[in-house]
């Protein structure tokens, strides 16, 4: 017995190892940074200050925040309306489904960047989309639509898409079809099979993949940079400057420290959230 502890411990040592260096030291280290003082230009004094968070909480960054919250969870709903049937379709396109796979998985070989570069010379007003649209005569003048909080929503919901299709795939994929053979002998028509057995039993990749596309379209900042040119803020940004714009590390530690904090209890509630719908859904 104790040999297969030491044996499991000694197979955990890398991940652990790993964890430790690159996660529980860094945040360690941010928040004993966030409540030290600012000497300005990156210089820190070890005395304890509440003044980073006193900034944090000023209605720039509260703003930037509440701004950064409400853009990405309208990007992981899109995503998640978009994804769900995708990733049906995927799971139940036969020979065709390694060719899907392999087009949701292609924008991973390309930088975002080159990819976001892509989007403002479809948005730009003399872009593909505008001209379009007034050659048709759908519109008589050009939409606006860089630098706005559309070009954000469109980048986000661009940018992480396949971290929705690929978990919701996954749990459709190994769903047990006899529960879908089960409902049809009891005469379930193909709405209600879906809506009370297939999509309770697929829910965990929603979840999943509304984890993993959430996270990251909350703190990334390069989506704003390119199809906003910097007059929107999200948080990444407002963090990115902290550090290497103001100099001010005692603030961007803070607001990553508060950023932590939010996302895991968006999580907690989602996860909480969702779990009593479940459980309301059994009885």
């Amino acid at each position: 017995m104790i040999r297969n502890i030491r044996t499991a411990y000694l197979m955990l040592s890398p991940s652990l190892v790993w964890l430790l260096v690159f996660l529980v030291v860094p945040v360690g280290m941010i928040t004993v940074i966030s409540f030290t003082t600012n000497l300005g230009f990156g210089g820190i004094l070890y005395e304890f200050s509440m003044e980073a968070y006193r900034l944090a909480f000023s209605s720039l960054y509260a703003k930037a925040i509440w701004q950064s919250l409400w853009w990405s969870v309208i990007a992981t709903v899109i995503c998640g309306i978009i994804a769900y049937p995708f990733a049906y379709f995927i799971a139940h396109a036969g020979k065709w489904k390694n060719f899907l796979l392999l087009l949701v998985m292609v924008p991973f070989w390309t930088n975002l960047l080159i990819r976001l570069y892509s989007w403002i010379i479809l948005m730009n007003n003399q872009g593909v989309i505008n001209n379009l649209l007034l050659k048709i005569g759908i519109i008589d003048e050009p939409i606006t639509m860089l630098y706005t909080p559309f070009a954000i929503i469109v980048g986000l919901v661009y940018g992480f898409l396949p971290f929705m299709i690929l978990p919701i795939y996954a749990s459709i994929e190994q769903l047990d079809k006899t529960y879908l053979e089960a409902a049809e002998d009891l005469g379930a028509n193909p709405v209600k099979t879906f809506l009370t057995v297939t999509l309770p039993l697929t829910f965990p990749g929603v979840l999943t993949g509304t984890i993993i596309t959430f996270v990251p379209a909350i703190s990334v900042f390069v989506v704003t940079d390119l199809l906003t040119g910097g007059r929107l803020l999200m948080i990444g940004n407002v963090i990115r400057d902290a550090f290497l714009v103001e100099m001010n590390w005692q603030l961007g530690s803070a607001i990553s420290l508060l950023l932590m904090i939010l996302v895991l209890l968006s999580i907690v509630v989602l996860i909480k959230f969702t779990s009593s719908d479940d459980d309301s859904s059994l009885l």
